[in-house]
């Protein structure tokens, strides 16, 4: 029987991610709230859920109609943009002393929050499938911070804490956990209105990094990997 694979944010990357996994032949889902966006994911081949994935009792809903829809979940997939920018404010939340509280729960907290929805909802149905993999998305900002984004570096920070923390937790129950770290811009549609004129090999893209999202989840428990992080050959690497 196929193993089901659901992924959390379906438009972009998310889209790219589906369309490996269909290719595959795996049962594929995808989550969204827009009907637009879910329109897409039929399109692909994959299976429309609609709910919430910040919120617990959504999205717990959407892994179960996954499991009943397929017979099973095998991985989880989180490739939702999370922030909740304020309007106004700079990228990334501005420089810690002009920066809002309203910045600090929308660049830090929001993303937490739902890194953590996405973990223990993922966690308790993975354990009833008997194990899988849960691969978490994140950007070069959980690596390092930089001036002006350290509200948005302090959300990645702590998404990067609760992987390691679950990764230790679950190893010996048959779930893998990792993060994946995009250490760029990632070139699609969303990113196009400033990225043009950019050498394309400082931009990620959207395929090599579903199959990167691929190589984690079909890793054997002889031979984990909890952190990966992929950088463009044009973009800036640090050790």
């Amino acid at each position: 029987m196929a193993k089901t694979v659901v992924v959390l944010g379906a438009r972009n990357l998310g889209g790219a991610i589906i369309d490996n996994f269909v290719e595959l032949g795996w049962n594929v889902a995808g989550v969204a709230r827009s009907e637009d966006t879910l329109a897409r994911v039929r399109e692909r081949g994959a299976l429309a859920l609609s709910a919430d994935a910040a919120d617990p009792e959504s999205l717990a809903g959407a892994l179960a109609a996954a499991r009943e829809h397929t017979g099973s979940v095998d991985a989880v997939v989180n490739a939702v943009t999370a922030f909740r920018a304020p309007a106004g404010e700079p990228f990334g939340g501005g420089e810690l002393a002009q920066a809002s509280i309203d910045g600090f729960r929308g660049w830090t907290v929001a993303v937490a929050e739902q890194a953590f929805v996405f973990l223990s909802t993922g966690i308790a149905a993975l354990k009833q499938t008997g194990g899988g993999a849960l691969v978490q998305i994140t950007g070069g900002s959980s690596q390092r911070a930089y001036p002006g984004r350290g509200l948005w570096a302090a959300g990645a920070f702590a998404t990067r804490a609760l992987v390691q923390a679950a990764a230790q937790e679950l190893r010996a129950a048959g779930i893998h956990v990792a993060l994946l770290a995009v250490d760029a811009t990632i070139d699609s549609p969303k990113t196009e209105a400033f990225t043009e004129g950019q050498a394309k090999d400082s931009l990620a893209d959207m395929g090599e990094v579903a199959r990167a999202v691929t190589y984690l989840v079909e890793q054997s428990p002889r031979a984990y990997t909890h952190e990966l992080t992929v950088t463009p050959a044009g973009e800036r690497w640090i050790p």
